[in-house]
């Protein structure tokens, strides 16, 4: 097991070559710079908040500190719209000192489990360009571009092509507010299957189509490779067939949605794949720990160092 941050700290009667090695042999995505373990040519991990509390804490800020020595040069949270100003702004300064990018934040937290893109109701299309418009604070706030977006549940009477239509022209209007600003929604299709029954769009070639009719740089697919896998399998055809309307990947083996390595999908081969073809952003690590405690988190961190394409 590697070192924990607080550990390192206090190796520091070592000296400065123990350090150096350190961060060499221990570091995830280690680069050639002396003392950094950071590159720009690597896929971007993003971990979240509590997947390493046992090893860093439970303070937030700890968490981050702790990502950043490890090496992962990313991070996402799905609940930052809910965190306190003052701490959105804190998290986004340490960021910014460790040299981090933050990935996605939710755009319509609590607000997205219903008839909404979906449907015609015009308070409940309003709700979601309300909410678009404080995720855009918050967005600016944590130096993000990244917003994730779910459209809602399927109308139970509507025909599909209606709805589609619906949610074409909602996705537009949210462009309108985003775009000026540099932003991204990110469209994540959730599987029906398993977590999500119900929900509006749940396939690769659904969002595909919706957002090559918005044709936005604003509205492009979250691929999560965990519900991709549930809905559809058949994975690096469907991202190459997607590939242009891709802006953001995130992961979670399946079954369980818990860190590569641990279900059926061949992360080694689907990582090298997404790499070979020019990627170098963020994939967002959406799952929870197999395993519990300390020991859990360090499975997840060495999950993660033997499908990294750029270490294989």
């Amino acid at each position: 097991m590697s070192m924990n941050r607080r550990q390192l700290l206090q190796t520091a009667a070592c000296g400065t070559a123990g350090l150096f090695l350190w961060h060499r042999y221990n570091s995830v995505f280690a680069d050639d710079a002396v003392g950094s373990h950071r590159n720009a040519g690597r896929l971007k991990f993003a971990p979240h908040f509590g997947m390493f509390a046992n090893l860093a804490g439970p303070d937030p800020i700890d968490q981050l500190k702790f990502a950043a020595d490890e090496g992962f040069m990313a991070w996402e949270d799905n609940g930052m719209k809910d965190r306190p100003v003052d701490l959105q702004k804190q998290i986004a300064s340490t960021m910014q000192n460790l040299g981090m990018q933050m990935g996605v934040i939710s755009a319509l937290r609590g607000v997205w489990n219903g008839v909404n893109f979906a449907g015609d109701d015009a308070a409940a299309r309003d709700q979601i360009l309300k909410s678009i418009r404080e995720a855009v604070e918050v967005a600016k706030r944590v130096h993000t571009k990244f917003m994730t977006v779910v459209p809602g549940l399927a109308h139970p009477k509507l025909p599909a092509e209606y709805q589609t239509a619906n949610c074409i022209d909602l996705l537009k209007r949210c462009c309108d507010i985003i775009e000026p600003h540099g932003m991204m929604m990110v469209i994540e299709p959730l599987n029906r299957k398993t977590n999500h029954p119900g929900v509006f769009l749940y396939g690769s070639p659904q969002a595909y189509m919706i957002c090559e009719a918005i044709n936005r740089p604003s509205c492009k697919i979250l691929f999560d490779i965990y519900h991709q896998q549930i809905t559809e399998g058949n994975l690096i055809p469907n991202i190459d067939r997607c590939w242009d309307q891709i802006g953001y990947f995130q992961s979670g083996d399946n079954p369980g949605r818990k860190e590569p390595g641990t279900g059926e999908i061949n992360y080694v081969n689907v990582f090298r794949h997404i790499y070979d073809k020019g990627y170098r952003d963020i994939v967002g690590m959406e799952h929870g720990n197999s395993k519990p405690g300390a020991k859990g988190e360090q499975a997840v961190i060495d999950a993660y160092r033997r499908v990294d394409p750029a270490e294989i």
